[in-house]
């Protein structure tokens, strides 16, 4: 079980559902205690995702590395469809052991995940070299949008780590100890 308690003490987790609609169940049942913060948040997700420049492989891509920073299991089980679509593979998320020796990721990419790990381990290390190194793959309004889904990824990911919905995932996303995103066992939901 979560740590936080469901808004409704009958709110039931499909069990029969796929692991990741199963994780998405539990959070909805958790953030049901303030709808409206809630409803913002995903009013929010869902406007990124909407006018996104980076695209879903490079937006997936930050979001595991970010997810093996902040240990979020639930965040590191799953591969968005759409990102799979993009050209996600399981060896570019085991890419993300070591992204800037990683062959198969793009400048871009790994300018994006320079910035990502920073973001979520020194964020004031980001200095002008950065954002230099930035601008050479994306315009002003790109490197806002990767800004926004840093702070997405590194806020909420905390949060939803410190909550441990992690019942309906892989064995080894539930283990006790250190978890990388890389691995063959990830659940990729629509």
């Amino acid at each position: 079980m979560p740590r936080v308690r469901y808004a409704e003490p009958a709110y039931v987790v499909d069990q029969t559902a796929d692991p990741g609609t199963q994780v998405s169940q539990a959070l909805r049942g958790i953030l049901a205690h303030r709808p409206d913060a809630a409803a913002a948040l995903g009013t929010f997700a869902m406007a990124l995702a909407a006018s996104s420049t980076l695209g879903p492989r490079v937006t997936e891509l930050i979001r595991l590395r970010i997810a093996f920073h902040n240990q979020c299991r639930s965040c590191k089980a799953v591969r968005y469809k759409s990102a799979v679509d993009d050209g996600l593979t399981e060896d570019l998320v085991c890419s993300l052991a070591r992204p800037a020796e990683a062959p198969d990721l793009t400048d871009a990419e790994r300018a994006a995940l320079r910035f990502a790990d920073l973001f979520a381990t020194n964020h004031l290390a980001i200095d002008d070299t950065v954002y230099a190194d930035l601008r050479d793959h994306f315009d002003e309004g790109s490197i806002v949008e990767l800004g926004l889904q840093c702070a997405n990824f590194v806020g909420m990911g905390r949060l939803a780590a410190t909550w441990a919905v992690t019942d309906a995932l892989p064995e080894r996303f539930r283990a006790v100890g250190e978890v990388t995103p890389w691995g063959s066992d990830a659940v990729v939901v629509g």
